[in-house]
C-alpha cells in the first residue's frame, strides 16, 4: 500500500505505518543495552544511568530531531531515501553529491545483510532461557531462509498483520518497562543529560561505547526510505507512540540492571530478563515474528533502492518482478540471492547475536553521515533556509555523527571481511555511473529536420525492400528535433531500412517517483514521429506495450492519418508490423585508452553482459526487435606507426 503525504490520517493508515515503518528501530531493545553492559563490564550506576541517558539523547537528537522532523520533510512526492533526496537536490550540485548519494545507498544496502541475522539472531537466542543449550543457529537460518524464498510471493497477504503484529510487539515493550520501573522509579533521573555526559568523559573508556549506544538508532535511515509507503504525518504520529514504548523499556532493562549491581551479565539478556517467567515463551514468539517483519522491511527497502539506482544509472539493469498488484512492490530475483547469501554467511561466521553487535553500526553512521550532506543543500536550496540556520544544524550533526563513526570505527576488526562486500556494491555504482558518462561524452547527435525529406525519399523507394511498416528507435535525444547519428547511419548505410512509419522513442526519467505520461511531436506528416516518454524513477518501462498504447490513442482520436493508412496487418494476422531497432555499443579496436578510462570502461562493458538485455529491460518482446552492434571510438590511436617496405 502506498499512500500519499497529503491522505487523511485514519487509524488503518497508522496501523500500517507502525507495521512498515519501526521494524529496525523497533526491535533494537533486543540488544541494546546488553551491548552497552557487555560481558566485560560490571553493572554500576554509572554505566547503566550513562548508558541509558546517551539512548535517550541519541534517539531525541538522531531519530526525532534529524529524521522525524527534518529529514521526512525532504519527500520527494511522497517518497523518501537517498535516492529521492538526490534526486531533488542533484541539479544544484553540480555533480558534487554523485559520491555521498553512492556511498549512502551502498551502505544502506549493507545494512539489509546484517540486520535480520542480529535480530533474528536476538530473538531466537530467548530460547536459551526456556530450553537450555538449544541450538539456535539452525532455527535462525531455516527462520531467514524461509523469509527469502517467501520473497517472490510478495507479501500482500500477510502485510496485513505486520500493524497488529507490531502494535502488540511496542505494548509489550511499554509494559514491561513499566513493570520494572516501579521497582525503581529512581531510573527516571537517567534521562537528565548529565549522566550521559558523565558517561562518555568519566567512565574507563566510555567514548567507544558510543558503538553500541548508536544500535539504537540504526533504523532511521531505512524509516526514511519508507516514507512514500505511508506518508510522513502518520510517520510523525505513530513515532510519538513508539519512541514512548522504547524509551520506556530501555528504562525498565536498566532498572532491572540497577538491581544486579556489581555483578557480570554472564549471557543474560537484560530485555529477557524482565520477562516473568510464564510469559518467557510468549514474549520470544513475539520477539521472533517482530524481527521478521523488521528484516522483511530491510529487504523490501534493499529491492526499491536497487530499482531506484537502476532509474538513477547507478546499477545494471536486472530482472524487475512485480508480485502483486500493489504499486511499487517489486521483487528483485539477484538481489534477493545476494541478500539471502550474506545474511547466512554473517550467522555462520559470527555465530551469536553478541559477535554480530561488536561489528554491527559502522555502515549506517556513514550512511547518516551521507544524508546530512543532501539534507543541507535540500535545506539550502529548495527550502531557501538561512544560511546560518544550516551550518547550525550541520555542526550538530557532524559533532554527533562524527563522534558515532570515530566509536563505530574500532569495529572494522570484528567486520574487516564485510568491507570487501560494501567495496563491491559501491565499485558496482561508480563504474556504471561515470562509464555511462564518458559513453554519453562521446554521443553524437545532428538535426533530425534536416533527415526527415530523404526518410520520405527512402519510406517511397519501391526499389528498396521494406524492412517494416513502423520502425521504432529508442533515442537519448531529450531535445525535440534531435537524433544520435548512429541511429542516421543504421537507417541509410548499407541496407538502407525502409518503412511506412519511422518513430524515434525518447524515454525521459523524471525526478517524480511515479509519473508516467507521453508527448507526440510529428516532425513529418505520418512520416516521422516523435515519442517523448516521461517515467518516474520508481516506475518499471514497458515500452512495446507504451507503443502501442500510444498508437491506439492517436488512431482513436485522428489526431494523425494512421486510422486511413495500412499498418501492415494482413487478413492472415490481424498484428500491426512493426520493428523495434536496438543498437549495442562495443569498445573498437582502434581505442587507445589511458589506464583509468579503459579499465572503467571495460568494466563497464563486462557488468553490461551480465545484466539485463535492453528488451528486457525496456519491455520489448524478441520476436520484435533487431540487434544492431555498433563499435565504439573514445580514444582514437594517435600515433600509428606503419611502413612499407
Amino acid at each position: 500500500m502506498n499512500l500519499t503525504t497529503k491522505q487523511k490520517i485514519t487509524g488503518i493508515t497508522l496501523l500500517v505505518a507502525l507495521g512498515i515503518i519501526y521494524g529496525d528501530i523497533g526491535t533494537s531493545p533486543l540488544y541494546v543495552m546488553k551491548a552497552i553492559i557487555s560481558e566485560k563490564h560490571r553493572i554500576s550506576e554509572l554505566l547503566v544511568y550513562g548508558g541509558v541517558s546517551c539512548v535517550f539523547w541519541t534517539l531525541t537528537f538522531q531519530t526525532t530531531f534529524k529524521y522525524i522532523f527534518l529529514t521526512l520533510s525532504a519527500d520527494n512526492h511522497g517518497e523518501g531515501g537517498v535516492f529521492s533526496l538526490y534526486a531533488l537536490v542533484k541539479r544544484f550540485g553540480k555533480g558534487r553529491l554523485v559520491i555521498p548519494t553512492i556511498l549512502g545507498a551502498t551502505t544502506l544496502l549493507a545494512d539489509g545483510i546484517i540486520t535480520p541475522p542480529i535480530s533474528v539472531a536476538s530473538a531466537v537466542e530467548g530460547l536459551g532461557a526456556v530450553i537450555p543449550d538449544i541450538p539456535t543457529i539452525p532455527i535462525v537460518i531455516v527462520i531467514l531462509s524461509g523469509l527469502f524464498i517467501f520473497q517472490r510471493f510478495g507479501t500482500q497477504k500477510v502485510g496485513s498483520i505486520f500493524g497488529p503484529a507490531m502494535l502488540i510487539w511496542f505494548t509489550m515493550l511499554l509494559v514491561l518497562g513499566v513493570s520494572q520501573i516501579i521497582h525503581h522509579p529512581g531510573i527516571l533521573k537517567a534521562l537528565n543529560p548529565m549522566y550521559a555526559y558523565e558517561l562518555l568523559t568519566q567512565y574507563p573508556h566510555g567514548f567507544w561505547l558510543l558503538g553500541a549506544v548508536f544500535l539504537c538508532t540504526t533504523g532511521a535511515e531505512a524509516l526514511y526510505s519508507d516514507l512514500g509507503h505511508c506518508g510522513k504525518e502518520n510517520i510523525r504520529i505513530t513515532w510519538v507512540f513508539v519512541k514512548i514504548s522504547l524509551v520506556v523499556n530501555y528504562l525498565g532493562q536498566s532498572a532491572w540492571l540497577m538491581a544486579h549491581q556489581g555483578q557480570l551479565l554472564e549471557g543474560r539478556n537484560p530485555f529477557y530478563a524482565i520477562m516473568p517467567s510464564w510469559f518467557l515463551l510468549i514474549g520470544v514468539v513475539i520477539s521472533t515474528f517482530a524481527t521478521i517483519i523488521a528484516s522483511q522491511a530491510l529487504i523490501s527497502g534493499s529491492f526499491t533502492l536497487i530499482n531506484e539506482a537502476i532509474s538513477l544509472n547507478f546499477w545494471p539493469r536486472v530482472t524487475l518482478k512485480n508480485p502483486t498488484n500493489l504499486k511499487g512492490q517489486i521483487y528483485i530475483p539477484s538481489i534477493n540471492s545476494i541478500l539471502w547469501f550474506g545474511c547466512i554467511l554473517m550467522i555462520l561466521y559470527f555465530k551469536n547475536s553478541t559477535n554480530m553487535e561488536a561489528a554491527y553500526g559502522f555502515s549506517i553512521t556513514i550512511a547518516m553521515m551521507m544524508t546530512t550532506v543532501l539534507l543541507a543543500y535540500y535545506l539550502l536550496y529548495i527550502k531557501k533556509v538561512r544560511v546560518t540556520f544550516v551550518m547550525i544544524i550541520l555542526v550538530v550533526f557532524a559533532i554527533i555523527e562524527v563522534s558515532f563513526f570515530i566509536a563505530n570505527v574500532s569495529k572494522i576488526k570484528e567486520r574487516w571481511m564485510f568491507l570487501f562486500f560494501e567495496l563491491f556494491i559501491f565499485m558496482v555504482m561508480y563504474v556504471w555511473y561515470y562509464s555511462r558518462k564518458i559513453n554519453n561524452r562521446f554521443l553524437r547527435f545532428t538535426n533530425l529536420m534536416e533527415q526527415t525529406q530523404t526518410l520520405a525519399a527512402l519510406s517511397e523507394d519501391d526499389a528498396i525492400p521494406k524492412y517494416a511498416t513502423h520502425l521504432i528507435y529508442l533515442s537519448k535525444a531529450d531535445k525535440t528535433y534531435e537524433i544520435e547519428e548512429k541511429i542516421i547511419k543504421s537507417i541509410f548505410a548499407k541496407k538502407p531500412k525502409r518503412a511506412d512509419v519511422y518513430w524515434f522513442f525518447h524515454i525521459n526519467r523524471t525526478n517524480e517517483p511515479f509519473t508516467l505520461n507521453y508527448e507526440v511531436v510529428e516532425l513529418l506528416d505520418d512520416k516521422v514521429i516523435k515519442i517523448i516518454l516521461n517515467i518516474g524513477f520508481r516506475v518499471q518501462p514497458k515500452v512495446e506495450l507504451y507503443f502501442k498504447k500510444i498508437v491506439q490513442d492517436l488512431v482513436n482520436q485522428k489526431q494523425l492519418n494512421l486510422h486511413i493508412r495500412p499498418d501492415g496487418s494482413t487478413k492472415y494476422n490481424a498484428e500491426p508490423d512493426f520493428k523495434f531497432v536496438i543498437i549495442e555499443k562495443f569498445i573498437s579496436v582502434e581505442n587507445e585508452f589511458a589506464f583509468k578510462e579503459g579499465w572503467m570502461l571495460t568494466t563497464y562493458f563486462w557488468l553490461k553482459k551480465l545484466s539485463l538485455s535492453d528488451e528486457k529491460a525496456f519491455g520489448l518482446d524478441k520476436s520484435d526487435v533487431s540487434i544492431e552492434e555498433y563499435p565504439m571510438v573514445y580514444s582514437p590511436v594517435s600515433n600509428l606507426e606503419l611502413n612499407r617496405k
